[in-house]
């Protein structure tokens, strides 16, 4: 299978890729390079980062089968896809576990004030009677979004013994008790803001949740309640989080995984502030994440084309036998 791999991928799995098929490497690639090298590619593997809308899938006549090594799909355009009928697969189970555990890196770098603590250190100012911190356990977790990301979330919040609430797109009485059996109390977007004292997201980004944190949603926070955002960048409006920040309040810090621009050289409009943690979308970026989607990646690529491959010999039989 001739397959384009756009986005790094777990270095084991490349190799595989590249002793079974015929492979193209073009991670970072600019769009021109991307255009030129999926003229002729049956297969694409890409992560977060690349752009792949209709007039690149325009130029990729033979592609039939796109292998999101990861979860989201925003920047994918899914109704092209399905218009041209290729097949998309993603892998959103391996990265879960990643994104989940930094979530709760970010709540204790907040709630220790851990990136303050170290950078008053290395300056030589011995801070221990300064700052203030407080316990995850016993606190209100409030979870935006409960897929497979967000109930990780969940069950890590109950084994530090927080309290935990969260919201849903379409809730429903079924799916209140089923959340409730799993200890999680269902509540709309606005109770679970004005609730929790540690409120993360984990929604797709899509038209409904593009901005769906702002100015309104902030001021609903309780005071000294921490935000993270390690879902997509857009779904916390930045402006008003600047803004609410700035007053150091509701909430009092926040962390961002994800941010409205990425990549090298683009500047947070939040680095300036010191109640902020900002890391560059590393969420499932663990050893372990990606070799279990590489191991994901190299079965979804290899079935198709053992089924390609079935395809045609069954066809050259068929053509045969009646040639005979």
């Amino acid at each position: 299978m001739k397959i384009l791999v756009a986005s790094k991928i777990d270095p084991t799995a490349l190799d595989h890729l590249r002793s079974r098929h015929d492979v193209v490497v073009a991670i970072g690639a600019e769009r021109s390079e991307l255009e030129e090298r999926m003229a002729d590619r049956e297969a694409l593997v890409f992560r977060s980062g690349v752009a792949i809308d209709e007039a690149l899938l325009e130029r990729a006549g033979n592609l039939r089968l796109i292998v999101r090594a990861g979860s989201g799909l925003d920047n994918l355009d899914v109704r092209s896809v399905e218009a041209r009928g290729i097949s998309i697969r993603r892998i959103p189970g391996p990265g879960a576990r990643a994104v989940a555990e930094l979530t709760f890196a970010h709540f204790l770098g907040l709630a220790r004030q851990v990136l303050v603590a170290d950078r008053l250190l290395r300056e030589g100012h011995w801070a221990k009677n300064d700052l203030a911190g407080w316990n995850l356990g016993g606190k209100t977790l409030g979870i935006v979004g409960l897929g497979s990301i967000g109930s990780t979330v969940a069950r890590l919040g109950a084994a530090w013994d927080m309290q935990v609430v969260g919201c849903v797109e379409h809730p429903s009485r079924d799916r209140s008790a089923a959340f409730e059996a799993a200890g999680i109390r269902l509540l709309d977007l606005d109770e679970v803001l004005s609730e929790s004292d540690f409120v993360s997201i984990h929604v797709p980004l899509n038209a409904d949740t593009r901005g769906m944190i702002g100015a309104k949603q902030l001021a609903l926070m309780r005071p000294g309640s921490f935000l993270v955002n390690i879902a997509r960048g857009g779904i916390v409006d930045e402006a008003a989080l600047l803004a609410a920040l700035r007053d150091g309040e509701r909430p009092a810090a926040a962390a961002l995984d994800v941010h409205v621009s990425e990549g090298e050289g683009r500047i947070s409009p939040l680095a300036g502030l010191p109640n902020v943690i900002l890391t560059p979308h590393i969420g499932a970026t663990t050893v372990d994440a990606q070799r279990e989607i590489g191991v994901e990646v190299v079965r979804i690529v290899d079935e198709a084309a053992d089924l390609a491959d079935g395809s045609a010999t069954s066809a050259e039989a068929q053509t045969t036998a009646v040639g005979a």
